[in-house]
């Protein structure tokens, strides 16, 4: 028997991402193979319609392009004014997002027309691309409608460059794309847009001619119909499987294929990951891309254009990794089945020459994972980077490398020196292994090139110096040719395989250091108690590791409702953009220096991401340096320990409270019910007493019975209080047990307001309860102690002679009892506190009570399943509201 029920973490899973789309507004593509089409026009129509319903739309950006029709349609929907951006001289006119976002805050179901969502910004701009805009705008539940060409999505950019031979430099994710809430296909037959072409109805006439030569010939057409065609189609198939996953509990397979993107450094590695991306896609599988660094170290140009390739990885949907490993083949098969890849994606280069036995990467995966798919794209020759790093050949004359040169000179000399002195006592054999042992020593210390001229220069003494006829570079033996060959072969190979352990030892020396300094990190914030104490320890880490300075933003422990704000923490090293931090706190993505967005800051802020929510920022000065990825890593490790430290610092205070207040409740729930107990019996003598003085024999003076009726109403609202103390304490002990009958309403509030005939004395009580209320499941006797309490605050806070009303109401599933007064209503802003105990509306009032009376109506209502609010009514007066729910009565 299969279990068939759903899982509870997907459920809950799909509940947020349920409420998180609800709150977001909703991203709707047109959709068309290339320019002309007429999506500007269908998103235009698209809009008039929306409007003749009542919907609020504007128009953010539309381009017209000096198409008459577009015009004409657009002139009747209100255009957001634009904001000018001064750019090298020049005046730009540019969406204004703030304009927009002020707008759409203020209108209910609000819907912005934003033409051309992979547009460029100009510099100086809030975002680099209006795709950014657009999320910014949803963010804040705004709408927003927008047009899309195929050549624009960054996974399709290779493809579309290479059919019409022009690149498109404005490209937005694919994920973009992929998220909307829907997407409208805009399509038309290629003979039917070089018609509109040739009318002039697409570009102006000069530019319509050129487009005609260029990008709009008929192949060109065809080619990017189908990709259009193809890439919804994938979408649609997407969210086919969702669906089923979503509806059928057979859908979960149990593995899944995934692909492993190998990057290099060279220029043409982003086509392996846009072909991967794209493969990925089609096929509906998880994508890694990862980049392997050896022990021969890149250049700074190299290790940027890996850190570029990944970002772009990265945002086609990948999850990214930066290896260290002595050999490539080996690490992206050790990663791959670690993480059950089961198809590498690599590039190809045809090459006229290689070293003999030098196995391509290909190759070397396939001979080391015979059970994975390898698969080769084909890259240009013409972007073909050096093999050696960047800055190699600067390298060869460093100050390093000169200082290893004139070490090999030294060493060679004095080896040279010392054999002549022992030439007679040692044979060749030896002194050829002195000069290999020099090999050895400048290799470790000075690196490959000195190792290289120190075994020439040994083969070329030991010729000299000591072979027949000695004092010359002839040789009369020709198997002392082999000798040389062998000598410099084995000196060179030494040399290499020294220098590559020096350089494997060091990067292992330097991920060492890092982990050490992690560790102290981690070791100090598991020991800070408060959040000043984590800013200090972060700043100590970055200063100690990057030179650099930094400081961690963070919202208050305890904030209020709505939007929480940003302050600079105690400690920081740096004076960062607060608004800037404020944007990534907000969006809980990466701004300032190196990012798209705000790139002009001068820090780097990193959202500190815990695993309950996010909990602040780390910005970094950058200086003006480019952060390379296995710095980049480091950065983004350190945030995450910095938030799980100021999660648990929270989490602390909470716990704190939490038991400070339960131990007072408890004191004071323990203070109360002994306090009550003992009151209770005095009280009643007082109320015997007071009632005996009234009817015993002889009759009392006017003053002296107005004394005991004064006693006796004293001790009555004595003993109420007392009660009240006793309830409130045994409803949170939990000693109360509700005895639940079904009951009409009716009679309920009839009982009463028959007990409350004296205290409602000369007041006008109105009750409307509709005849066809339902039965509901209560216990009678207490909430009728609701309503007294209810209606004894409504007497006593208001004028006398005033009105109250008891409405009720069905209201979905819960049946609403308004009670409403004519007083002075509830003082703004603390309708919810009044709930608490010991709470008054007006602390300075004359009007006895101690502030129970709410508390008392709340833990009942609760217990009941229900909940009670209060609200000041336009009117005037305040307004408790109960909200029961209905369940099924019986038969």
């Amino acid at each position: 028997m299969t279990d068939e029920r759903p899982d509870p973490d997907a459920l809950l899973a799909k509940v947020q991402r349920e409420e998180a789309a609800a709150a977001r507004g909703r991203l709707k593509i047109f959709f068309g193979a290339n320019a002309g089409v007429g999506k500007t026009f269908a998103m235009l129509a698209a809009a008039h319609a929306a409007k003749q319903q009542g919907r609020p739309v504007r128009i953010g950006v539309v381009e017209t392009h000096g198409r008459a029709d577009t015009e004409a349609i657009a002139r009747d929907i209100e255009r957001l004014p634009l904001k000018d951006v001064q750019h090298r001289g020049q005046t730009l006119r540019e969406f204004d997002l703030d304009a927009a976002l002020a707008w759409g805050r203020n209108e209910a179901g609000s819907v912005l027309l934003l033409d051309e969502l992979a547009h460029s910004n100009a510099p100086g701009s809030r975002h680099t691309k209006r795709w950014q805009d657009a999320q910014e705008l949803r963010e804040a539940g705004i709408e927003v409608w927008t047009t899309l060409n195929v050549q624009h999505l960054e996974s399709l950019n290779d493809v579309v460059g290479g059919i019409t031979g022009i690149r498109v430099q404005e490209t937005l994710p694919d994920r973009v794309f992929d998220e909307a809430d829907e997407v409208v296909v805009v399509d038309l037959p290629p003979d039917e847009l070089l018609q509109r072409l040739k009318e002039g109805k697409v570009y102006l006439p000069a530019q319509a001619e050129r487009a005609a030569r260029n990008f709009f010939r008929k192949g060109n057409l065809l080619a990017l119909r189908e990709l259009a065609l193809r890439r919804t189609a994938d979408r649609v198939d997407d969210q086919m499987q969702a669906y089923r996953r979503e509806h059928s509990a057979a859908a979960i397979w149990p593995n899944r294929e995934s692909l492993l993107a190998c990057v290099g450094p060279g220029a043409a590695s982003d086509k392996v990951v846009r072909s991967a991306a794209r493969l990925a896609q089609q096929l509906g599988l998880d994508w890694h891309a990862v980049h392997v660094e050896t022990a021969r170290r890149l250049g700074d140009g190299a290790r940027m254009r890996v850190q570029k390739t990944l970002e772009l990885a990265k945002s086609l949907g990948a999850r990214t990794a930066v290896l260290s490993a002595p050999e490539v083949a080996q690490a992206l098969v050790g990663y791959a089945r670690e993480h059950n890849l089961s198809r590498l994606v690599v590039g190809r280069r045809e090459s006229a020459w290689r070293w003999p036995g030098r196995l391509t990467l290909a190759d070397a995966l396939n001979r080391q994972a015979e059970d994975m798919d390898v698969l080769q794209v084909a890259l240009p020759t013409t972007t073909r980077e050096p093999d050696v790093p960047v800055q190699q050949a600067r390298g060869w004359l460093s100050p390093q490398a000169l200082r290893g040169y004139a070490a090999s000179l030294l060493t060679v000399g004095l080896t040279t020196l010392i054999a002549q002195v022992l030439v007679d006592w040692i044979a060749n054999t030896n002194i050829a292994m002195l000069y290999l042992l020099n090999v050895v020593g400048v290799a470790l210390r000075f690196g490959r090139a000195p190792a290289g001229l120190t075994a020439l220069l040994g083969v070329a003494a030991f010729d000299f110096f000591f072979v027949e006829p000695r004092w010359s570079f002839a040789v009369t033996d020709a198997q002392y040719l082999v000798t040389f060959a062998v000598l410099l072969l084995v000196g060179l190979v030494i040399g290499q395989l020294a220098a590559g352990l020096k350089a494997q030892a060091k990067a292992a020396q330097e991920r060492e250091r890092r982990v050490r300094g992690l560790y102290a990190m981690s070791r100090d914030l598991g020991a800070a108690l408060v959040p000043e104490q984590v800013a200090e320890i972060a700043a100590r880490f970055l200063r100690a590791e990057f030179g650099t300075a930094s400081a961690v933003l963070a919202p208050p422990l305890t904030t209020t409702p709505g939007r929480e704000v940003l302050s600079l923490l105690p400690g920081a090293t740096a004076q960062p953009d607060v608004g800037v931090a404020q944007w990534a706190f907000d969006h809980g993505q990466p701004a300032g220096h190196g990012t798209d967005t705000l790139p002009a800051s001068a820090c780097l802020m990193l959202p500190l991401t815990a695993p309950m929510r996010l909990r602040g920022v780390l910005a970094v000065d950058s200086k003006g340096r480019h952060w390379l990825p296995d710095e980049r890593e480091l950065l983004e490790t350190c945030a995450a320990l910095i938030a799980i430290s100021l999660e648990r610092i929270h989490y602390i205070e909470v716990a704190q409270q939490s038991t400070l207040q339960i131990e007072s409740e408890r004191l004071r729930n323990s203070l109360l019910t002994a306090i009550s107990h003992d009151l209770r019996t005095p009280l009643a003598v007082l109320v015997g007493l007071a009632d005996a003085l009234k009817l015993a024999p002889p009759a009392l003076s006017p003053q002296q019975a107005e004394v005991a009726e004064a006693m006796r109403r004293s001790s009555l609202r004595m003993s109420a209080l007392v009660s009240n103390l006793l309830d409130m304490a045994r409803l949170q002990s939990g000693a109360v047990q509700l005895n639940r009958h079904w009951l009409p309403l009716q009679e309920v509030v009839g009982t009463t307001l028959a007990s409350l005939d004296e205290v409602l004395a000369g007041r006008d009580v109105a009750v409307n309860l509709p005849n066809d209320l339902p039965l509901v499941e209560i216990d009678a006797v207490l909430i009728e102690r609701v309503l007294v309490n209810l209606l004894e605050n409504a007497a006593k806070y208001t004028p006398p002679g005033s009105s109250i009303e008891i409405n009720a109401r069905i209201a979905g599933r819960n049946l609403e009892v308004d009670v409403l007064d004519a007083g002075p209503g509830f003082p703004a802003g603390r309708e919810a506190q009044l709930f608490d105990k010991f709470e008054r509306g007006d602390r300075e009032s004359a009007t006895p009570g101690v502030g129970l009376g709410l508390a008392i109506c709340k833990a009942i209502i609760e217990a009941h399943g229900g909940q009670i609010t209060a609200h000041n009514v336009a009117r005037g007066g305040a307004c408790v509201r109960i909200e029961l729910p209905l369940g099924k009565p019986p038969a």
